[in-house]
């Protein structure tokens, strides 16, 4: 993933309101709230990525994914590689929510354990 302009001006921003999410959940709960925040945003992560080809198998949602499947089949060419673009970009900022999520839950959890249990 490349860096451009505007991401280089407006990472400050972005590292400035994730360390207030952070300190807030640290007031919050302590080190476990740290945890806890990491374990939602990844279940948000992973839920995201599970479903950025529509909706996922389900009692209520059969025909709306057969639908779905046949609406795919139908697409030209240019949309297949424009939806196959929109996946690429999408699944490049998980990735980077999915490293966030680690880095909360390892910090969270383990310096919980490490002053609250040791």
């Amino acid at each position: 993933m490349r860096m451009t302009r505007i991401d280089w001006i407006l990472l400050p921003i972005l590292a400035g309101v994730l360390a207030g999410i952070a300190l807030g959940a640290f007031l919050l709960a302590g080190f476990l709230g740290l945890g806890v925040l990491g374990l939602i945003i990844g279940v948000m992560a992973q839920r995201i990525e599970l479903e950025k080809d529509g909706a996922t198998s389900n009692d209520m949602t059969t025909s709306l994914y057969a639908q779905q499947f046949i609406a795919q089949e139908r697409m030209t060419r240019a949309e297949r590689a424009e939806r196959r673009a929109e996946n690429e970009a999408l699944l490049k900022w998980l990735f980077v929510a999915k490293v966030v999520s680690a880095g909360l839950i390892i910090l969270g959890f383990g310096l919980f354990v490490l002053f609250q249990l040791g």
